[in-house]
This record gives C-alpha cells, structure tokens and sequence, in this order.
C-alpha cells in the first residue's frame, strides 16, 4: 500500500519500521516540528520519529499545523491508500481524514473506549487498571472514538510506563500489520457506549509526590511517571526523583522517614526506595544516594 505515517515520539517508531519492514510503500512521514533539545536546550533536536523515517529514506514533512488549505492540498497530493497514526500529537481535520482511500487507521495505547486522549498508558498506571491494551482504531472527528478493527491486551502487574509503552507499541506493530495485510478481514466495531474514561495529558503538579496518599497509590504514581518526567519530592531545599519504590507494611506519619534505608511512611503503609536520581544526576540505587546524601530517620519529605 501507499501510506502516509504520522507519529512523534519512540512509541510510534516500532510501528513505522514494522510497515517499512512488510514492504509497503511509504510516500511521506509526518512529525511535530523539531524542539529545543541537546545540552541546556540550545539547538533543535527532530522527533524519534523523524529521525527514523530520515534513517529509512522517507520524505519528512513537520507542519505546524494541518489545518491551513495549502497544507491538505499536499497532504492529499501524496495520493495514499491509507494513514497510519501513532501518538502523532496533532488533530486531523476532516479533508485530512477524509483524504486516504481507506482513511486513517490509528494505533491507540489502551482498550478503548478506558483511556481516550493523550496519556493513556500512565493514566491506566495510575488507576490501577489490571489490564490495558492496543487498538487499531479508524479515526474519525472525535477525540478517539472511532470504531475498533483490532486490538490485543496485556496485563500491566509492576510495569512502568517506559516499560509498558515499549511493549504496546510492539503490539501495535504487529497488529497494524496485520490490518493492512487485508483490511476487510478486519471490519470495524463500533465503541461501547460504557465504559468511557479520558486520559488528560499529564500536568507537572501531578508529578510531586503526595505522601498523605496510600504507599499503593504512590508506587503507582511513581512507576507512571518513570522514566519520565519523575514522580519526586523535596529534601533539603533538593527535589529528588523516586523511580522505583516497593511498599512494605511500617507506619508513620506521612512524608516521614522511618529508617536508614529511605523508607517513607505514607497515608496508609509505606514506601521504601529502590531506584533514586538527584536533580543533575544519573540514576542510583536508594543506598547510594544516601552514602553522599544524608536522610535520617525522623526527617519530614
């Protein structure tokens, strides 16, 4: 087929080599713009995924915005069978939707309709959610809600998102595949009507860690937002990354450290840390950290 892919970050990478892999023709790769990165943010770095397309030989294109006449007449000048989308971070307005022959197919981080939105693998981390999943969803005008051709699932036990999303976005390669070795094998299913969550995007004040929570729900927060962008909390005037954690029965009052091994009481149980990173530093165990960096026990987090 003649695809048109539309991704950003690593997630949608794995989909975008899978296609290239299974012989299809891939006439154009869309992406976000390149942003400030590098040391202290000073020069402009291309998305993973742009960085892959360019690597395979695909023609890039990063507007700003697809809404402008111009910009939909050379998206429909590539003449494509199809748009495969993941995580592409842009809407698509209808004359972009409409104009593949069979649409555009996007590959979705959750079991919809649990998770429609920008962050569905962290939000699903965080509810607790035993199980989460990929679809292979024809888009349409709604935020995710359009109807369902494949999907698979996985349960999420002690994963963290870095880990999680690696896995999904195999799945989803695989299932994209599939889907486009014969489409009409795979006819769409509309969404339940029940059931229906959104994953907000994450915002950053959700990131500092609130220990007059259950240490269950902190561990969440922390595997959710591992490796990035940190579930943290503050010593000494430092905020310190928590990366991993594992709860254990102990009491105290909550953000109090109870031992010389940084296990913090929380609301209900406690959290003693395995994986730590110092504003500036690489990532280290809760024992080296404390060998530079004292916690006593009885300080308040």
């Amino acid at each position: 087929m003649r695809i048109i892919f539309m991704g950003t970050p690593g997630f949608a990478v794995p989909v975008l080599e899978a296609l290239a892999q299974a012989g299809h023709d891939i006439v154009a790769s869309y992406s976000q713009p390149p942003r400030p990165g590098g040391r202290r943010g000073r020069q402009l770095v291309a998305s993973p995924v742009q960085q892959a397309a360019e690597a395979l030989g695909i023609p890039v294109f990063t507007p700003v915005s697809l809404r402008g006449e111009e910009e939909q007449a050379r998206f429909a000048a590539h003449d494509a069978d199809v748009a495969v989308v993941a995580a592409y971070g842009l809407i698509l307005p209808r004359p972009i939707l409409a104009a593949p022959r069979l649409g555009c197919l996007n590959v979705h981080g959750s079991l919809l309709p649990r998770w429609r939105g920008a962050a569905p693998i962290q939000r699903a981390i965080l509810a607790g959610d035993a199980v989460t999943g990929v679809g292979i969803m024809q888009m349409e005008a709604g935020l995710d809600t359009g109807p369902v051709k494949l999907e698979d699932s996985t349960p999420i036990g002690r994963k963290t998102t870095g880990e999680l999303t690696d896995e999904l976005a195999a799945m989803g390669a695989r299932l994209m595949v599939r889907v486009l070795e014969d489409p009409d094998r795979y006819p769409a299913r509309t969404q339940p009507e029940e059931g229906v969550t959104y994953a907000a995007k994450i915002d950053k004040a959700e990131t500092r860690i609130d220990f007059t929570r259950s240490a269950v729900e902190v561990e969440r927060q922390v595997r959710a937002f591992n490796p990035a962008p940190g579930a943290w909390f503050e010593v000494a005037g430092e905020r310190v990354k928590l990366l991993a954690a594992e709860p254990v029965e102990a009491e105290g009052a909550p953000g109090e450290v109870l031992d010389d091994a940084l296990t913090i009481a929380c609301g209900e149980g406690a959290l003693r840390a395995v994986s730590v990173q110092r504003a500036g530093r690489g990532v280290s165990s809760a024992d080296e950290l404390l060998r530079g960096f004292a916690i006593p026990a009885g300080t308040r987090l």
